[in-house]
């Protein structure tokens, strides 16, 4: 996390106050449709030519050609820091600033002046741009239809082949070597050389973060010949690249701008120069940078908008690159959040497309989208025969399997129904497959609480026995206790998961309250130790006795959580493993009771049996003492 206040906070100040109150008290705006207009604050003119939308919570100041949001006004009109900015709006939307953590701050004054020699090190790849070395690479980036009047908005610079030219530089603006070794500008040798520039005779594409702060540079080698064609910097205090989406801070400004009503694109493109074409054609690109959209990522690309477009080259990398995607965020599909997918014809990507076919021509082919569930039915679909009743079971109960492992129940329930329809529209003449609703499925629920209720009463008559019965069965699953119960010894132990955690809490909804609590926590602070972590979860109304009962329901786990024993990251691995575990588990509970309730009417008991027998292996392994066994090797773990 970078910086005190991270885009979640930033986010509920936002969503709380509106841009046209807080502006309207030093402009003077007057409604028109659907936005607010006045004069521009920044430069004196007669004709009125700032607006204000409260919808997207965006100024714009077309005089000046000022844009952004609340924080970015208040900074330009009143010269405010970004936090003083920050604080100002947070008192006013009631927000509560986060604690201060005197290391956070210490680790702060660090990242920020990093952030500074990165800012100095794009100037300095700007003008080495224009000076006769880069003569090669102007050629190329006309050569690749990009023009010397684009290359200031996408402040595009180059690093000449000298080992340390950036480094003589910086040196002698009163830079440390070791210091630019932590920006990632720097490679220090194993061998305790002097360090030296990564980046030498490439074309540079600077990383800007959200809010349009250079964070790490991309690098686009000039000689064919190089081991690497592009290079990343690496991961550093202010560069995250399972976070970092190239593009952003430019991309956010073309959505802000959108004429409102319209349905403006966030596309997720492969390269450096496609988000530059999408820009330039006035399409909000952006891209991963070379490696597959991880769940930060995504969590990201959705806090601006509902469905982005994944637009992925058409061969077979590209597809594999959309069926690792389709895998990876299905489980965090929630209603108002998804992907589109579209493949460009002809193999080509939109850089191709913008130089030979215009701007006109690409937005054409980036309206053509696929939905998420199409491409979904497609991949498991694939190409072979279902000549047989064993693949045509095999599909139907990987099918009903994919919908199952959608935390959001209904989502869950519509995609199982929006596959199983497309299932049966592979053989036309069939009967459509039942569907039950929400009702049927709380009767199933309500019958099973009945059946353990009957059962409580045949083990033992006597109230004592009852009573033990009675704690026992309000206990969470021992196995999710037990992962709770590590998340507060080791807050830290959720990290890789924590967008899961946040949507499937530890597999029990007795436990979801804990576990919100303990992402809330990790995203406000990091580096906070178990005595920390409880004390947060006390002020949040949690009473000892509510640890004490976790500590006792997850010893109940015995040899299925061998992470309460283990330390270190033998702990962390062992968690992850366990973790994802119960999650297949609860998507196969979940697949057992659809494809039970469908049973009476689609009298299709293959598909039936097959899930129970995935189930109950699955329990089996999970009682086991699957520890000491190669967990990662078995195919349930994938």
């Amino acid at each position: 996390m970078v910086g005190r206040f991270d885009e979640r906070f930033l986010e509920e100040i936002k969503s709380r106050l509106r841009p046209s109150d807080v502006i309207g008290r030093t402009v003077k705006l007057r409604k028109q449709g659907r936005e607010y207009v006045g004069l521009s604050p920044f430069n004196k003119e007669k004709t009125p030519s700032f607006y204000v939308n409260d919808e997207k919570g965006q100024f714009f100041d077309f005089s000046s050609g000022k844009t952004g949001d609340l924080i970015t006004f208040l900074q330009e009109n009143e010269r405010l820091s970004f936090a003083e900015a920050v604080e100002r709006l947070a008192a006013e939307a009631g927000v509560p600033l986060p604690a201060v953590d005197p290391r956070g701050a210490e680790q702060e004054k660090v990242r920020q002046g990093l952030a500074e020699w990165l800012e100095l090190a794009a100037k300095w790849f700007e003008g080495e741009l224009k000076r006769p070395p880069a003569r090669e690479a102007r050629a190329y980036l006309e050569k690749r239809g990009l023009p010397e009047t684009e290359w200031a908005r996408f402040r595009l610079g180059f690093s000449p082949s000298g080992r340390t030219a950036l480094k003589d530089y910086l040196v002698t603006k009163g830079a440390r070597p070791a210091e630019l070794v932590e920006t990632g500008l720097l490679i220090a040798p194993e061998d305790g050389g002097a360090p030296y520039d990564r980046f030498r005779d490439r074309i540079i594409f600077p990383i800007l973060d959200a809010r349009g702060r250079v964070v790490s540079f991309g690098g686009r080698a000039m000689d064919p010949q190089a081991r690497a064609k592009y290079l990343n910097g690496p991961e550093t205090a202010v560069f995250h690249k399972g976070h970092q989406l190239y593009g952003l801070s430019e991309a956010r400004k073309i959505l802000a701008a959108a004429p409102t009503g319209e349905d403006a694109p966030l596309v997720v493109v492969e390269g450096y120069m496609d988000v530059i074409a999408c820009q330039r054609a006035g399409i909000a690109g952006v891209a991963a940078m070379g490696t597959a959209l991880g769940e930060e990522q995504m969590e990201v690309l959705w806090r601006h908008h509902p469905e982005p477009t994944v637009c992925l080259d058409g061969d077979r990398a590209g597809k594999a690159a959309a069926n690792r995607l389709l895998e990876r965020a299905l489980p965090l599909l929630k209603p108002g959040r998804t992907f589109k997918f579209v493949f460009i014809e002809g193999g080509k990507d939109p850089d191709e497309v913008l130089r030979e076919q215009g701007a006109l021509a690409l937005k054409a082919q980036l309206a053509s989208t696929t939905p998420f569930a199409e491409a979904l039915f497609n991949f498991h679909r694939g190409d072979d025969p279902l000549d047989t009743p064993e693949r045509k079971t095999a599909l139907k109960v990987k099918l009903r399997k994919v919908a199952a492992t959608i935390a959001d129940g209904d989502l869950a329930a519509a995609y199982r129904e929006d596959l199983l329809a497309r299932y049966e529209a592979l053989w036309p003449t069939r009967q459509p497959v039942y569907t039950v609703g929400a009702a049927a499925r709380e009767m199933s629920r309500a019958g099973w609480d009945k059946r353990r209720k009957n059962n409580a009463a045949a083990i033992g008559a006597t109230a004592e026995v009852k009573d033990a019965y009675d704690r026992l069965r309000r206990a969470p699953r021992p196995l999710a206790a037990a992962l709770a119960m590590a998340a507060v010894r080791d807050p830290g132990i959720i990290d890789a998961s924590i967008e899961r955690v946040g949507s499937h809490g530890f597999g029990d909804e007795q436990l979801d309250r804990l576990a919100q609590e303990l992402v809330s926590l990790r995203y406000e602070a990091d580096g906070l130790e178990a005595d920390a972590a409880v004390r947060h979860l006390h002020t949040r109304g949690f009473v000892p006795e509510d640890f004490t009962r976790l500590e006792r329901d997850a010893q109940r786990a015995g040899l299925s959580a061998p992470f309460l024993t283990e330390t270190g990251e033998r702990a962390r691995d062992l968690w992850r493993q366990a973790f994802d575990l119960l999650m297949q588990l609860e998507s196969l509970e979940r697949a057992v009771e659809g494809a039970a309730q469908d049973l009476a009417r689609d009298q299709d008991s293959a598909t039936l049996m097959t899930l129970k027998g995935e189930r109950d292996q699955l329990r089996r392994l999970l009682n086991s003492d699957w520890a000491n066994e190669n967990v990662a090797e078995s195919p349930l773990a994938h």
